[in-house]
Order: C-alpha cells, then sequence, then structure tokens
C-alpha cells in the first residue's frame, strides 16, 4: 500500500509539474520572469552586437562576451556576423534602396511588418557578409555550434521554459521568440527612422522614439546613435537615459569591459583674433553639437518674433509662425514639400529669421562641399565670421566669437 500510494504521489507531482513546472510560478510570477529573461536579451543585443561587435565602441571581457553569444544563441539563434553586416550596411548605406531596412526606402509599413523577412533575406546575401561582416567571433563555437546549430538554442529555451513554468512556458517562449523582431526589426528599424524628436540633423532620418532609452536597452536614442555611432554611450542631453550605458559602466568598474569611445565635446577655449585652420578642424569634427546649438538660437529667435507678433495683436501671422516654426533649423531635404511655401512666406515676413537661416547654410557648406580645399574653407569660414559679427543680430555674432573659441 505504502508503495503504490508513493508512486500515486509521485504520479501526481509529475503531472502537477507538466501543467505548472518545476517552480510552481504564479501568473505575476512568470510575467516578472519573462519581462526580466526578454531584458536580459535586449542587453545582450545592445552591448553585445551592437556596441561592441558593430561599432567597436567597447572592448568585452571574453566572460561577459561568451555569455551575450550563448544568451542570444539560446533566445533569438542570432548568428554575429549576419547581424553585425547587415547593421554596419544600414550606416553604410542609410536610407537608400540598399539599405536592408529603412522605412524612408521601403516604407513603414513594410518595415513594421516584415521586418524579420527584411532581415532574413539580407543575411542570404552573402557579398553583404564578405563586406561589412568582418572582425565578429570565428573560433569552433561560433562556427559548429552558433552558426551551424544556430536553430538548437531556440528548441533548448522552449524545453527549459516548459520545464520551468510548465504549459504556459510555450507562451512565455513565444515572447522571447517575437521580443528581438517586433522592438528590433519593427519598432527601432521602422519608428527609428519615421517618428520620434531629434537632437541632432544626422544626414538621415533617424529619431530618438524615447529619451528613456530602457525597453529597449537604449536603443530608444537611435537619433544620437547615428549621429555618433562609434559611441558606447547611448544618451547626450541631461534628461536622457540610457540603461544599457548603466550596464556597461558595471561592467567596466568589474573590469569586465573597457569602453574605447563616448560621444566627443567640444572645448572652448580663448577666442582666437581670426578663425583658421584649427578653427575649420574643431568646427568639423563638432558639426552636429554646434549646429544642435545654433538651431536654438533659431528657436529662441523665433519664439521672440512670436512674442512680438501677439503683442501687437497679428494673431493670424503668429500663427503661420508657429506653424513651421519647428521646421527652419532643419535641413532642406527633411523639411515636408507641403510646408516650403510657408517657409518662403515666412523667411520673407522676418528678415532676421531668414538671415539666421541663410548664414545656417552657408555654415554647413563647410563640410559638405567636398571639392574646396582645406584652405579655401578656412577662407570661406573667415568671411563667414566677419559677415556674422557685422549682421546686428545678437544670436549671430554670439555664435560667430564661439566658432573662433571652439578647439577639436
Amino acid at each position: 500500500m505504502f508503495d503504490f500510494l508513493s508512486m500515486g504521489a509521485v504520479h501526481d507531482t509529475l503531472v502537477q509539474w507538466s501543467i505548472d513546472g518545476i517552480l510552481q510560478a504564479s501568473w505575476w510570477q512568470v510575467l516578472v520572469a519573462t519581462l526580466v529573461l526578454t531584458h536580459i536579451t535586449i542587453a545582450s543585443v545592445t552591448i553585445f552586437l551592437h556596441r561592441a561587435q558593430a561599432h567597436r565602441a567597447l572592448e568585452l571581457h571574453p566572460l561577459p562576451s561568451h555569455f551575450f553569444r550563448f544568451w542570444l544563441w539560446l533566445t533569438t539563434s542570432i548568428v554575429t556576423k549576419e547581424w553585425v553586416a547587415i547593421h554596419r550596411k544600414h550606416h553604410a548605406k542609410c536610407e537608400t534602396e540598399e539599405d536592408p531596412h529603412s522605412p524612408v526606402a521601403h516604407g513603414i509599413k513594410t518595415v513594421l511588418l516584415r521586418g524579420r523577412e527584411l532581415y532574413a533575406a539580407e543575411a542570404e546575401n552573402q557579398e553583404t557578409l564578405k563586406k561589412y561582416g568582418h572582425n565578429t567571433p570565428n573560433d569552433w563555437v561560433e562556427k559548429v555550434v552558433y552558426t551551424g546549430k544556430a536553430n538548437w538554442g531556440v528548441i533548448l529555451m522552449l524545453l527549459l521554459d516548459l520545464f520551468l513554468f510548465g504549459a504556459i512556458g510555450i507562451t512565455v517562449w513565444a515572447v522571447q521568440m517575437l521580443w528581438i523582431p517586433v522592438t528590433a526589426a519593427g519598432i527601432i528599424n521602422g519608428l527609428g527612422h519615421w517618428w520620434g524628436y531629434r537632437n541632432f540633423e544626422a544626414p538621415d532620418a533617424s529619431t530618438n522614439i524615447s529619451p528613456w532609452g530602457i525597453i529597449i536597452g537604449g536603443e530608444e536614442l537611435h537619433n544620437n546613435h547615428h549621429t555618433y555611432p562609434t559611441s558606447a554611450k547611448l544618451s547626450v542631453k541631461p534628461y536622457e537615459f540610457d540603461i544599457g550605458w548603466g550596464y556597461i559602466r558595471a561592467l567596466e568598474m568589474m573590469h569586465l569591459a573597457k569602453v574605447r569611445k563616448t560621444v566627443p565635446r567640444l572645448m572652448l577655449g580663448d577666442i582666437r583674433p581670426v578663425a583658421d585652420a584649427k578653427t575649420l578642424e574643431a568646427i568639423v569634427a563638432h558639426r552636429y553639437e554646434l549646429m544642435a546649438g545654433y538651431a536654438r538660437e533659431v528657436s529662441a529667435a523665433c519664439s521672440a518674433e512670436l512674442a512680438k507678433l501677439k503683442a501687437g495683436g497679428q494673431e493670424a501671422a503668429a500663427d503661420k509662425l508657429q506653424r513651421v516654426r519647428h521646421w527652419l533649423h532643419r535641413d532642406d531635404d527633411k523639411v515636408p514639400q507641403g510646408l516650403r511655401s510657408e517657409i518662403s512666406q515666412a523667411r520673407e515676413a522676418h528678415p532676421k529669421l531668414d538671415k539666421l537661416i541663410v548664414m545656417r547654410e552657408e555654415l554647413r557648406a563647410l563640410w559638405t562641399r567636398t571639392n574646396v580645399s582645406a584652405e579655401q574653407l578656412v577662407v570661406d569660414l573667415q568671411g563667414w565670421c566677419q559677415r556674422a559679427e557685422a549682421s546686428g543680430v545678437a544670436a549671430l555674432e554670439d555664435f560667430s566669437r564661439k566658432l573662433r573659441a571652439a578647439h577639436a
């Protein structure tokens, strides 16, 4: 009888485990565990694949490096060389037909709904892998297991989820399998080039989806990344937060990582009597930061004009200026076609704003013209500073002095 009852108890326990898993977790514990597991995957992508492998922004100790490789094999079946090559090509061919996943080139709907398909198609392109997949792991375990048996990891993950959580483990596994295609292939590659705010006028359509990079490990700060792709830190503004950078700093303090590069900061010294080659070098090196500062000057001037219009009871004119104010500091090719006529009218009505915009384009020409010698560019810079300081526009005068104080 004792043996029979013991066997029955074992049977009941096994049945219970098959339903609820060995952890016997409640629904909220399963939810928390799922979020933790998917967050580890996100951290692995942003720290290992993106910042360390694709952009060489940091060096990882073999311990975390191998952990991230194993975890990504277990939860995504991503092959490091393929991911790195596709991402590097995205930067090299950004917003063109050759960009593997640009919503500008392929449409936002396509990238959001078929991002995984776009990735898989590009992963088959051997030319892409050869040209952009260099300096990625190529040891025995990479070739035989992580690449040779790429799909075995996710099968093992399914068995582990079933063992730990029981029947609901299938749902946990499904969420894990969808997490990267939805967040990376969809949200980052899609929304990150279609909707959000921009700190910098990067030459592409990249945007920051949110100033708080928590859910996608800091990848929400996509405009910052495209502006400074080799920076290990993605946050730039004081109000921005990059949780991935927090993990990197923790690894660095444990001597498990070494940061190679972060966002360069413009240094201001004594104001030079005349802008010279060193000034030009500093301006080109820090052009995005400088132009972001110039944008603030345009915005401040626009606010002053709006205040005058409203004080004078010119509400209609104020409404017209308000409609275009957020586009006045943007590069011409980023301005919607439907607003260009209104912007022209606003510039005609407000000569001070027009002067700021004209001189912005002249300043921008210092690094966009490739057929001009460095010596000529220095002469052009000196001319720009002279015109700015003789313009009678305080913002331009102050900005010119800032340029003459810039150091690389």
